[in-house]
Parts: C-alpha cells; sequence; structure tokens
C-alpha cells in the first residue's frame, strides 16, 4: 500500500549479497589455493601500478595534485546523494489523518481525525484475544484517500474467513463511531509463531 520501492530494494539486495559472496569467495580461495595467491599479487601490482601511472598522468601543470581526485569526490558525493534519497523512499505513504471535513456552523472551521484514533482503537479491540498472534493496524494515504491496513497473524487453527468477518464487525462499528466509511484492507499472515504458537485454553 506505501511507495516503497521493493523492486528497487530487491535489486539491490541482491546485488549485494552477489558482491558479498564474490568477495567471501575469493577470501576462501586466497587462504586455500596457493594458485590463487600467487594470482592475485601479480595482479593487484600490476593493477596499483596502473593507476599510480593514471594519476601522474593526470596531474595539474606544474603541481602534484591529480584531477581525478575531484572527479572521485564528485562521484561519492553523487553516490551519498542517491543513497539519501533511496533512504527517503522507505516506508512513504503513510498517514496522520484518518478524516477532515469542513463544518460550516457557527464556528466555521475544519475537523479532523487522527489516524490514531482508529488505530489505536482497533489495537485495544483485537488485543487479548486467544486466537491471535499478534496484529497491528496503519494507516495509508492511497491516492488521496486515508485507508486502513489491518495486519493479522492468526494461530493454528483459526478459520481465516470467521476471523475476517469479525474484524469486520469491528472496522463497520469504527465507522459509525466516526461517521464515514473507510477503505481497510485485511491482511491475514502465517509465519512461525503462528505454527509453533498455540492458543489458550480454558478448561
Amino acid at each position: 500500500m506505501n511507495s516503497t520501492p521493493t523492486a528497487l530494494n530487491r535489486i539491490l539486495l541482491t546485488l549485494l549479497g552477489l558482491k558479498l559472496l564474490a568477495v567471501g569467495l575469493l577470501l576462501v580461495l586466497l587462504a586455500t589455493v596457493p594458485a590463487i595467491a600467487a594470482w592475485w599479487h601479480s595482479w593487484s601490482a600490476a593493477a596499483w601500478s596502473s593507476a599510480n601511472d593514471a594519476f601522474n598522468a593526470t596531474r595539474f601543470p606544474g603541481r602534484p595534485e591529480s584531477w581525478l581526485w575531484m572527479v572521485v569526490a564528485l562521484v561519492l558525493l553523487v553516490l551519498i546523494g542517491l543513497m539519501v534519497a533511496w533512504v527517503a523512499q522507505q516506508g512513504k505513504g503513510r498517514s496522520n489523518l484518518l478524516a477532515s471535513e469542513y463544518d460550516p456552523g457557527e464556528v466555521p472551521g475544519d475537523i479532523r481525525i487522527g489516524a490514531g484514533v482508529a488505530e489505536q482503537a482497533l489495537k485495544q479491540a483485537l488485543a487479548g484475544r486467544p486466537d491471535l498472534a499478534s496484529s497491528s493496524v496503519t494507516t495509508y494515504d492511497v491516492k488521496g484517500t486515508p485507508t486502513l491496513k489491518i495486519r493479522l497473524l492468526p494461530r493454528q487453527g483459526v478459520a481465516p474467513h470467521l476471523l475476517a468477518a469479525e474484524v469486520s464487525g469491528l472496522v463497520d462499528a469504527l465507522d459509525a463511531v466516526v461517521g464515514r466509511k473507510t477503505p481497510v484492507l485485511i491482511h491475514i499472515g502465517a509465519g512461525a509463531r503462528t505454527r509453533f504458537g498455540r492458543a489458550e485454553r480454558v478448561r
């Protein structure tokens, strides 16, 4: 529901994982295979010599400094800017407002209901239920409309359709209190807590 770039995150994580895997494999080969270690020493020496030649060829006239350092610094600044922009995109779409309406009464003004009202009310209604391992309620802004996402982790053996019907009843009661209908996404998942946990029993 939010605008987090999930596909981009997965691509970056895949690339980072492959790079770390390659580095780890190279370190293991360097420590265990003498031929790889000898090749690495010769290659690194040649690479270092080529780098020194490149810096020597790009020195400012009459000065020992190379302008390649400026290029490296500029690339690093661009990389930092891209990383900041990527971090800023994570988790976007959250909303702190559930409803807003203009009241032209004796004292005209806007009436606003915060998202925390719905979130806390539903969390309190779902808390302590023996058929739930965990639950969370979050408000998102979907195309300008506040929308609730209710995430439920039922315990093993709980019928999902019955649980969804009960939660829908809670949402209907919330709509009656707020005075308007709020779009809701009910997500019923499963995880290790639902597989290995068990509901409390009353004898």
